[in-house]
Formats: structure tokens, C-alpha cells, sequence
């Protein structure tokens, strides 16, 4: 909806998913919107530049969020909820749902847990 306001699709992604979901890093997002990193990391770069989001590394990533600091940064939140109203129940509840809190350890193994286990 906001496409060509923010130059793009992928620009107006990237807000709407570090504004409900409050932080990411490039493969994360280009995971969510199932499309190539290297298209987030542009639109991260351009908003970083521009001040509208923070980046600071955590390890070997690079964390992204929106940059409360911002001078329109409630505009902006304000116009992203708006926009958000106008997606599809489908789009909408994705963006709502909510993800792990940080990346998943280099060799960390998976516990699958048994229903009955408790």
C-alpha cells in the first residue's frame, strides 16, 4: 500500500516488520517475506543511512530496529498501523504472531519435548 511512497515493496516490509516485531537481521526478514537478503539488506542500509532505523551487532549479527529517536517516528508508526489495517487477515496475523527473541546458537541441538512429558 505504501510501495510507492517508500520507493518499494520491500522498503515498506522492512518497516512494517521491525515495527511489529520490534528488532530483526537481514535473513530473518528475508525469510518472513520469503525473498532475497541482499534486497533487505538495501532497504536496512537505506534507513540506517537515512537514521529512520538502529543497527548495532550482537556476535556475528547485525540487529536492526526502528529508531525511536527519529523525529517522525511516531508519524511513522502511526502510518504503518494504518497501512497494516489495510492488508489481509492472512498478512496481518503473520506480521502479528510472534518470533524467537534472538537467533539460534551455531550447533545448538533441537529438544523436541513429548506431549506427555511435562
Amino acid at each position: 500500500m505504501l510501495d510507492i511512497l517508500f520507493g518499494s515493496k520491500n522498503a515498506e516490509r522492512v518497516l512494517q516488520y521491525l515495527l511489529s516485531k520490534e528488532s530483526g537481521y537481514i535473513r530473518e526478514i528475508a525469510q518472513f517475506y520469503e525473498v532475497s537478503p541482499s534486497v533487505i539488506k538495501k532497504q536496512l542500509d537505506k534507513f540506517e543511512l537515512a537514521n529512520i532505523i538502529v543497527g548495532r551487532n550482537l556476535a556475528n549479527i547485525r540487529m536492526y530496529e526502528l529508531n525511536k529517536r527519529y523525529p517522525f517516528y511516531e508519524e511513522l508508526s502511526a502510518l504503518l498501523k494504518k497501512a497494516r489495517s489495510t492488508y489481509s487477515d492472512e498478512e496481518r496475523m503473520k506480521l502479528i504472531r510472534k518470533k524467537r527473541a534472538r537467533p539460534r546458537a551455531n550447533n545448538k541441538p533441537l529438544i523436541m519435548r513429548n506431549e506427555n512429558e511435562k
